[in-house]
């Protein structure tokens, strides 16, 4: 059986000098027009207390520059601009200003074949051809193509296609999963998964990295020199930044195959909706929480279950799975179990629990404590 999906290709770009300059362009343009177009939503509204409808086309008799880079980079700045207005109609924070250097990106769409890729180059509107090296074969048609460039100076474009998925064959397998710090991941059969500790592996290369950058910056610093025109403070900068991209590419690999490797095996795979923004404000475990990446796993484990025909299920987050007995159902207070305890025995039915692991899910799944997500 097959699905119709939605998915991106991250695909890393070599362009040459003009095309360099193309994309510092095109990164411009599109942070100028958020920020300009924000700040007239926010000087009208604050005027005359209405929503100000604008959009790029009006800024480019003013701005001629504008001119220069793809019109359709501009016209989904103003749909982003848009539905990040409607995240805080909906109490998702009011959006904010883009500063030149972070998250540098702009987004085309492909119409008629105006983006489109060759064994070693992929097109794009205004610019042509870039030399680019392709991680995997891409099938399907292209929608939409988002150029980015990280802060360690390489170029990548993410292609959205819009492709075909294989339903994986039934394993009449079901399974829970409990998220934790001392183990990532313990499932519901008794096996647990290793935290990596991604951060913590290259901590010392990180700082003794940051620390030279520090003194690179109170160098210039003494010399009265801006940061911008120090050469050796950008290449320490640089090597920081190449430090913190290798932390994050282990820590994605490792989560795509251990997601995959769970939705391959198990038809029914249930874990516990926790509210992972409000446990990094715990000062203590703020790190290891966010090295941990539950909420990029728990992405992960969503959608690859909605592609490959498999169903993922959230355990109400105040569904007292670690104090409740599966076997006779008993309750224990928060007093009997205080958070260093990790294994207890039931009073009522003496039956032996570890406090990080779901033992039976099928008896949650039965009493319908679980939302479906």
């Amino acid at each position: 059986m097959t699905k119709q999906i939605l998915k991106a290709y991250k695909v890393r770009l070599y362009p040459n000098e003009e095309q360099q300059i193309f994309f510092a362009k095109s990164f411009g343009c599109t942070r100028f027009i958020w920020n300009r177009m924000l700040s007239d939503k926010i000087d009208h509204y604050n005027e005359h207390k209405v929503d100000l409808k604008n959009t790029p086309a009006q800024y480019k008799k003013e701005f001629e520059w504008l001119k220069d880079v793809d019109s359709l980079a501009l016209a989904n700045v103003q749909q982003n601009l848009r539905a990040a207005y409607s995240k805080f109609f909906k109490g998702l924070g009011f959006p904010k200003f883009k500063k030149k250097g972070q998250r540098d990106s702009y987004t085309t769409n492909n119409q008629k074949g105006t983006v489109s890729i060759t064994s070693n180059s992929v097109k794009l509107p205004k610019i042509g051809h870039i030399k680019a090296k392709f991680p995997s074969k891409v099938n399907g048609l292209i929608k939409s193509a988002t150029v980015s460039k990280t802060a360690s100076g390489k170029y990548y474009v993410s292609l959205l296609v819009e492709t075909i998925a294989t339903t994986l064959p039934k394993t009449h397998s079901n399974i829970g999963i409990d998220l934790g710090l001392t183990d990532f991941i313990v499932l519901s059969d008794g096996s647990k998964v290793a935290n990596p500790t991604f951060l913590s592996q290259l901590q010392d290369k990180l700082a003794r990295e940051q620390k030279i950058l520090a003194k690179r910056r109170a160098v210039a610093k003494a010399n009265q020199r801006k940061l911008s025109d120090s050469r050796n403070y950008q290449k320490q900068k640089v090597k920081v930044a190449k430090v913190y991209e290798k932390i994050t590419n282990i820590r994605k690999d490792f989560l795509h195959k251990l997601s995959f490797n769970l939705i391959k095996n198990h038809d029914v795979i249930a874990i516990e909706d926790l509210n992972v923004k409000g446990m990094v404000k715990n000062k203590k475990l703020s790190k290891a929480i966010s090295d941990s990446s539950w909420s990029t796993f728990t992405t992960m484990l969503n959608y690859k279950a909605e592609w490959y025909g498999k169903t993922l299920v959230k355990i109400d987050r105040w569904y007292p799975s670690s104090k409740t007995c599966s076997g006779c159902g008993h309750l224990l207070t928060k007093a009997e179990l205080p958070l260093q305890v990790r294994s207890w025995d039931c009073p009522s039915c003496q039956q032996k629990h570890d406090r990080y692991l779901l033992h039976d899910i099928y008896n949650l799944y039965s009493k319908q404590r679980i939302l479906y997500m």
